[in-house]
């Protein structure tokens, strides 16, 4: 296999040699002829004598020129630029040696020989050489014209990104997208062609090119744009019924990564209509170094992220704690992987139960907890209602019991939107644990806050997923009102804000988390199945299943009786604690614990007695 490779590359090589000799030999006369305005007299016919007396030491350096500049190891069905400054800096060293060494033998030639016969020989060079390349091409375009399966393809952004990414899919034979135009809001690229695509028109005229070129794919080459300006063309694009795919951001273009592999789907992220939220963590994550940090709910989708973030900042021991035992395996593992040095202690057990975690804070001592365990489910809490005041409730008030026993120095609560004005038994759960960690901060040492956020993008359960299995298997999307809005957020903004709070954190603060605008949850599904290049109503159909038990239309992230306050972040506020009695409430959180102990039919009642803006909804 070796020898016949072997033998190929000697007989390429042989070829060139021969044109290249080929070409040198009449690049002089051809000089000549061009000199005398294509008219050999007898002067002409003198110097071309000359030229050919010294043809073969002409030849011999040139050759060796051509050899010392890798004219013979590229691979010319791949040319580029700089294969072409080598043709023509070896042509120009054969020209500068055949004019000494004429001078020399006393061979004349006319004063303009030298440049004409470099020009002559670069041409002629380039040309052969080239033509691998333009053959290429055209077997590529003819290729395209007869190959089924080929996707039109349109790209959004006609900069440096662009080109490198039009340039691999024309140049890559295992793609199947056919580029057709070009697309850039730059005026003056409007009707240039970029590698033989035409630049068709702006962001606006992308309806409209879709349907004249019949455009199946649109990727998006802009990686230094705006999260806003890349929302404003994907709902242009959203209309189009075309799929999308786009490339993630500058640095890929800074390190010279832009590349088909690059390109991602457009994920549903990418309409929330803001740009994600920095909430400096670095900055403030020192407080972590050094300590014994416990997260209860370490294996969920907030849990993990916080455990992973965490890891990242040198905590002297870090322990998780979950019920679950293959979230808590999972997450474990991962650590493990990416933090070999970390002190990790993984747990297994309930934070209801009071003597397992009296014994965890005991053997641990953690300096900082974050509590993330807890039911999140809406429906299926309405259904349960003991089992969220028993986890929820009496595990948040366990657990904070047993952080002012032990000493801990910090208590975060995650808490949620749907505890303002409760309509539902999970989101009243959490407003009483946020009540119980209001109280707590008065009677402890220990510093209690709670974080408030909305619904978190990509967690399990959440909507997103939901709707891309739905959409996999054809429909129907199910929404479960028309009017539907929530506030959203993605699983690292969430944990940067917890985080903050634990870094803040003064005693008794509930942090809120400024989320932009809220989504329309329809508006979510219609733009989820047309960014997957179907059509809404045709392709896959929406159902409207009504609100489930406990769901209201919209979800608030503050009470009418708390005021906010800023932070030096002006993404992240304060709301002001609201005050109750805190005797009252020890003795209906008891009468509350007795009676989900029951399991009794009275518990959202005896809620509602505790959670005044609480109010049982009936779907």
């Amino acid at each position: 296999m070796s020898g016949t490779r072997n033998k190929k590359f000697i007989y390429r090589v042989f070829l060139l040699v021969l044109v290249d000799a080929l070409i040198t030999a009449f690049a002089g006369p051809v000089a000549i002829y061009i000199r005398y305005n294509f008219i050999l007299e007898p002067s002409a016919i003198t110097f071309i004598e000359n030229i050919l007396k010294y043809y073969p030491f002409n030849l011999a350096v040139t050759l060796a020129a051509f050899a010392a500049f890798r004219l013979y190891r590229g691979i010319w069905k791949y040319a580029s630029g700089t294969d072409l400054a080598n043709v023509i800096g070896a042509c120009g060293v054969s020209a500068v040696v055949q004019t000494a060494g004429m001078k020399l033998m006393g061979l004349s030639v006319p004063r303009s020989y030298p440049l004409m016969y470099f020009a002559v020989l670069t041409g002629g060079i380039a040309v052969f050489r080239f033509m691998y390349r333009i053959q290429g091409y055209i077997q590529q375009r003819r290729e395209d014209m007869v190959r089924t399966g080929k996707k039109n393809t349109m790209i959004i952004g006609a900069g440096e990104a662009g080109y490198t990414l039009l340039k691999e899919l024309q140049n890559s034979r295992f793609t199947l997208q056919h580029v057709c135009c070009l697309v850039d809001d730059d005026p003056g690229k409007k009707g240039k062609y970029l590698r033989g695509v035409l630049v068709a028109g702006n962001r606006y005229d992308i309806i409209r090119l879709a349907e004249e070129y019949q455009v199946d794919e649109i990727m998006i080459a802009i990686p230094s744009a705006s999260r806003a300006s890349v929302q404003e063309i994907l709902d242009i694009c959203s209309q189009t019924g075309c799929k999308l795919k786009v490339l993630p951001g500058l640095y890929q273009l800074v390190n010279g990564e832009v590349s088909v592999s690059k390109l991602r789907n457009v994920e549903i992220e990418d309409l929330l209509g803001r740009d994600p939220v920095d909430t400096k963590v670095d900055s403030i994550m020192d407080y972590v170094s050094g300590k014994t940090v416990l997260v209860t709910g370490g294996g969920g989708s907030i849990g993990s992220e916080l455990c992973r973030q965490i890891a990242r900042h040198e905590p002297k021991r870090l322990v998780i704690l979950d019920i679950y035992e293959n979230n808590a395996y999972d997450i474990q593992q991962e650590l493990i992987r990416d933090y070999p040095d970390l002190d990790l202690s993984v747990l297994i057990g309930s934070v209801r139960n009071t003597h397992r975690m009296n014994n965890i804070f005991e053997t641990y001592r953690p300096d900082i907890v974050y509590h993330a365990a807890a039911h999140k489910h809406v429906p299926l809490m309405e259904d349960s209602p003991n089992e969220s005041i028993k986890n929820n409730v009496m595990g948040t008030y366990k657990t904070v019991q047993a952080a002012d026993r032990y000493g801990v120095s910090r208590f975060v609560l995650i808490s949620t939107d749907k505890a303002v004005n409760p309509t539902n038994i999970m989101g009243a759960s959490k407003r009483i644990c946020e009540m119980i960690i209001q109280m707590m901060n008065y009677r402890s040492e220990t510093e209690f806050v709670a974080v408030r956020f909305g619904n978190v993008l990509g967690s399990n359960g959440s909507v997103i997923p939901l709707f891309k299995k739905q959409i996999e298997e054809g429909g129907p999307v199910t929404v479960t009102h028309p009017d539907i809005i929530r506030y959203f957020m993605t699983i690292p903004e969430a944990v940067s804000l917890v985080l903050q709070a634990g870094a803040r954190a003064r005693g008794g603060e509930i942090f809120v988390l400024d989320m932009g605008k809220p989504v329309k949850i329809l508006d979510l599904a219609l733009n989820l199945i047309r960014l997957s290049g179907y059509k809404p109503y045709e392709d896959i159909q929406i159902r409207f299943t009504g609100l489930r038990p406990g769901e209201k239309l919209y979800e608030e992230l503050l009470m009418s009786e708390e005021g906010l306050t800023g932070t030096d972040n002006e993404l992240i506020h304060i709301g002001k604690p609201i005050e109750f009695d805190e005797t009252k409430f020890m003795r209906q959180l008891k009468e509350l614990d007795e009676l989900s102990r029951m399991d009794s039919p009275l518990i959202k009642e005896k809620v509602m007695e505790i959670v005044p803006t609480y109010h049982i909804k009936n779907n």
